[in-house]
């Protein structure tokens, strides 16, 4: 017993040490990237005025091409259907010429990353862009981690975990009996899998981030917005008799229907805005949270190329520093606030009436 219980110590003092190990390699990553952007002059010729502006946006926003650093760029495909063309697919990279000038394909254009027909029909894009093609890569690294730690769990039966599932235990245990249990209660089995696979791909998307050259990939709205929307449809599918009475009758079975309808035209217009509101407030707060953190640490190091000096560099360098730190922080907060909004959601839809 006394071995198992120091093995275990050594194993938590080993994930909290590959923990500060794996933090300082997305700061010094992070860093080492956005500083040869930043001093490119956020895109702009040689002579012209640094423009933090466009620097920012291009790093926030979706594009048909990955650009690692500047200079060095991979052209994803772009996929659309138009009924001039039908099914067409091509390189991002036919969209500029030799100059890295944006010129029109065929009869499409490339506009602020949106792609439309010279005549101005709509077009249907369902191209390859950095946050699909990221949102592949957070998928794959959420399998490969899980089925490793799977293993682990198969080959260390009836012993202490090692290796990355002694990382990630306490944290699986953690989402277990901290969030999804007491919020649930007694169904929360039936639910479990979706909420850990939900916090886990918003953690390690928001740590993406802060990758050299990555996407902003829960920082962009459609992905919040769609899981947002994925946790309203489970909560609406898993409501009970309980759950959809307090909506449609909330006023209980003390009084006569007659005397409920004026007041139902209030209140179930009330019922339903408050049913869409709880998705929203999802999809707001980690889109909102994830894009302020990039747009602050970028507008501080900015400022070094803003104000051209010496003094001005190194304290936006430990600001930002201290700022990326607290994003390492932030990006596993907003996954434990989704996840334990979510899984509120659940509990209130399953919950059985107590008298």
């Amino acid at each position: 017993m006394r071995r198992q219980t120091t093995v275990m110590k050594k194993n938590q003092e080993a994930g909290s040490f590959k923990a500060l190990i794996f933090s300082g390699f997305f700061l010094i990553l992070f860093l080492a990237s956005t500083m040869p952007v930043l001093a490119s002059g956020g895109h702009e010729e040689e002579g012209e005025k640094f423009n933090p502006s466009e620097l920012i946006n291009h790093h926030i926003s979706d594009a048909h091409s990955w650009e690692i650093t500047h200079g060095v760029v991979i052209h994803l495909p772009v996929i659309v259907y138009s009924e001039e063309h039908g099914l067409d697919v091509f390189s991002s990279s036919n969209f500029y010429n030799e100059n890295h000038e944006v010129v029109p394909y065929k009869d499409y254009i490339l506009e602020h990353e949106h792609i439309h027909m010279a005549n101005g029909h709509h077009v249907f894009d369902i191209s390859l862009t950095k946050n699909v093609l990221f949102l592949l890569i957070n998928s794959v690294i959420l399998l490969l981690v899980f089925f490793s730690v799977a293993r682990g769990y198969k080959r260390n039966a009836g012993s202490a975990p090692r290796g990355i599932q002694s990382f990630f235990e306490p944290i699986i245990l953690y989402v277990r009996d901290e969030i999804v249990k007491p919020n649930i209660g007694p169904k929360y089995e039936r639910y479990l899998p979706f909420l850990l696979t939900l916090f886990f791909f918003i953690w390690f998307g928001n740590l993406l981030g802060l990758l050299p050259g990555a996407a902003n990939l829960t920082g962009n709205i459609a992905v919040t917005l769609t899981l947002a929307t994925i946790v309203l449809v489970i909560t609406l599918f898993s409501g009970n008799k309980v759950y959809w009475s307090h909506i449609f009758d909330p006023l209980g079975p003390g009084m006569p229907w007659l005397a409920k309808i004026p007041l139902y035209i209030i209140l179930w217009p009330i019922e339903l805005i408050g049913i869409l509101t709880k998705p929203f407030s999802l999809t707001i707060r980690l889109f909102a949270n994830i894009t302020a953190g990039h747009i602050i640490i970028l507008s501080i190091i900015s400022l070094t190329f803003i104000a051209q000096s010496i003094m001005v560099g190194i304290g936006a360098t430990l600001f930002a520093t201290v700022m990326n730190m607290l994003e390492l922080f932030v990006a596993i907060l907003q996954a434990y606030v989704f996840t334990l909004l979510a899984s509120m959601y659940f509990g209130q839809a399953v919950e059985e009436h107590h008298h």
